[in-house]
């Protein structure tokens, strides 16, 4: 019977299996929970706050500081990686040759132009984050469900679909 089936039966529903976590009796759902939220503390080192890189990259990205008028179409703002390596890396081109994504131009799906190599590479500092993010998301998911099976009964794990795909 799947879980559906089971909703809508009127059989006596079947006792959840619980599991020992922490000293805490906890069913299969909450098991996941924990496990997860372990996997998360365990990849990001949280004793020493390390792991947050792409969090920060993508904070450091975001145009928070007002700028100039700019032409129509382009993202109001400025961001601090921005600033900073424009100031650090001032190196300019004859030409705009450089693709750059901006919020606005990632909406249009389009990259916009510019000839100075530290407004590049301010840039594109919060996409590099937004990978980095995305990695580690998939790497915690991965991780979470293999310790979760490795933990519960057959009945109650996860099956993914790819199992030795992550490692």
């Amino acid at each position: 019977m799947n879980d559906y089936e089971r909703l809508i039966s009127d059989a006596t529903p079947e006792k959840a299996r619980r599991y020992s976590y922490d000293g805490k009796s906890i069913d299969a759902q909450t098991l996941f929970l924990c496990v997860t939220a372990e996997e998360i503390c365990k990849y990001f080192h949280i004793k020493d706050y390390n792991g947050v890189t792409g969090v920060v990259m993508i904070l450091l990205g975001r145009p928070w500081i007002s700028t100039r008028a700019k032409p129509g179409g382009a993202t109001a703002g400025t961001s601090i990686a921005s600033l900073v390596l424009r100031a650090l890396v001032d190196i300019n081109f004859e030409k705009a040759i450089l693709p750059t994504l901006t919020t606005r131009s990632a909406r249009r799906f389009q990259f916009s132009m510019t000839r100075n190599l530290g407004a590049f590479i301010g840039r594109w500092i919060p996409w590099a984050g937004a990978m980095l993010t995305a990695y580690d998301v998939v790497k915690i998911a991965a991780r979470s469900l293999a310790h979760y099976n490795d933990i519960v009964d057959e009945e109650d794990r996860i099956n993914d679909a790819t199992e030795g795909s992550f490692g």
